[in-house]
Order: C-alpha cells, then structure tokens, then sequence
C-alpha cells in the first residue's frame, strides 16, 4: 500500500509545521509526518519551512538570526480560524508527538538558502536523544549535507530530494548510498521511474500531490510514499483505490 505522508502536517486544515498540523495528520491516520527543520541564533531546531518568519506568522525576520524566546513572541496561526497564539514548535517537540506511533518522521533539512553549517549533525544527536532513529528519514535538496550523515544511519533513512528531473536517479541514489529519492510527482511522467527505482531497492517519496486522480496514478506506478496537504482525503482515495 502507498504510505500518505502529511505535508508539514494537515497543512490545508492547521498552521503548516505546527503542533497542531501534525497531532490532527496523526488522528487522520497519516503514514507519516513531513516536516522542515532550521536552527535559531541560539542553536535551537524549530520546526519551520521558510527562511523568515513573514509569510507564517505575524512576525517578521530571519529564523537564524532570532531566538527561540524571540520567535515564540510571534503568532504561528496563520490565518486559521481558532489557533491564535500558536508557537513555532522545537523539533523535539514533533518528534515526542510521534514517539509511540508508527508514523514515519520525515525531516527535511533547510540548508539551502541559509547553509546552518553542522545542521545535520545537531539533528541527528536530536532524533538519537529522542530514541527516534529507526522511525526518521533524513531528506534535504542539499546533497552535500545529507552525504555528511553516511556511515552515521543507514542509506534507508537518507532521502534525495529533486525538483526536476535528475537523469537516472536510481543510479545517482545507488551511488551516493541513499535508499530513497523524493522527486517533485511530475518527474514521474518519465517511464518506468518507479519500477527502475525498485530494481535497485531505491523508494520513491513523491511530493506534494493534492489532487485525487494524481494520488490514484502514483499508487497504480508503485510510489511508495505520498507527501500531501490532505492526508485524510488523499488517504481515503488510496485505500479505496478509485474515485
């Protein structure tokens, strides 16, 4: 069956990367939990996408240069009816969320635009103080620190994410010891993506898929995860198996 991973949580329904989000993508029954990890002027890991605090709540500034006092001054809410005061989560509180579940821990390293030298360092003592290891998979668009996690966890919990089409990531993914790719859903289009993936025991995590007769088409190729904004629709789709 085609796992349904909640896109920073149950995002189309609760403030993206909130507690929140991921306590009600875990009552819809998600797989997993996708999550975005940065690092505060204090060395704190908070759970947020962007780079500032802008679009997300009603503060403004950078994520590396505030506190975490300064950023739990900000309202997380974004906009949903019902969730005023908010606070931008620590990793550690997500990853107590899921401790006892079976849900996969997804995190996405955001080292791209800010680099957070040592990032994936500080989270992976994190997750292995949360007593989390075997149930996180390490993601990132950045390669190079992903590549800084080899030899410390198993290629299983590495995840290559790409935006475009890579040409043959099952051989880029077999090369570099990830077990997974997570490519944009749309490079799927190329043949036999996901079947030449699994000859060579690579996964396959397609991101971010909202619509039903895309979730349909994914399951029917074999993709083996789901990252979504609806976690309880698409889930339901899947299960069923036709609209």
């Amino acid at each position: 069956m085609t796992a349904i991973w909640a896109h920073r949580g149950a995002s189309a329904y609760a403030p993206e990367n909130t507690l929140p989000a991921f306590e009600l993508a875990l009552k819809m029954g998600a797989n997993g939990l996708e999550l975005d990890v940065q690092r505060t002027a204090d060395g704190q890991l908070v759970v947020i996408h962007d780079e500032t605090i802008n679009r997300t709540s009603n503060g403004f500034g950078k994520v590396v240069e505030q506190t975490l006092e300064e950023l739990r001054g900000a309202d997380f809410s974004h906009g949903f009816p019902g969730r005023r005061n908010t606070k931008i989560p620590l990793l550690r509180d997500v990853l107590d969320l899921a401790r006892g579940t079976s849900a996969t821990v997804n995190i996405e390293l955001k080292n791209t635009v800010e680099l957070y030298p040592g990032l994936e360092h500080d989270v992976l003592a994190a997750v292995a103080d949360a007593g989390m290891l075997d149930q996180t998979l390490f993601s990132s668009f950045n390669h190079y620190s992903l590549a800084n996690l080899r030899g410390r966890v198993s290629p299983d919990h590495l995840g290559l994410l790409s935006s475009d089409g890579l040409y043959e990531p099952w051989e880029y993914a077999q090369w570099f010891g990830a077990g997974a790719v997570h490519p944009h859903y749309l490079a799927l289009r190329n043949p036999d993506f996901v079947w030449l993936c699994h000859e060579r025991g690579i996964k396959v995590h397609a991101w971010t898929v909202n619509n039903d007769e895309d979730a349909l088409w994914l399951k029917n190729i074999g993709v083996d995860a789901i990252i979504t904004n609806f976690p309880d629709r698409l889930g339901e789709t899947v299960r069923r198996g036709y609209l």
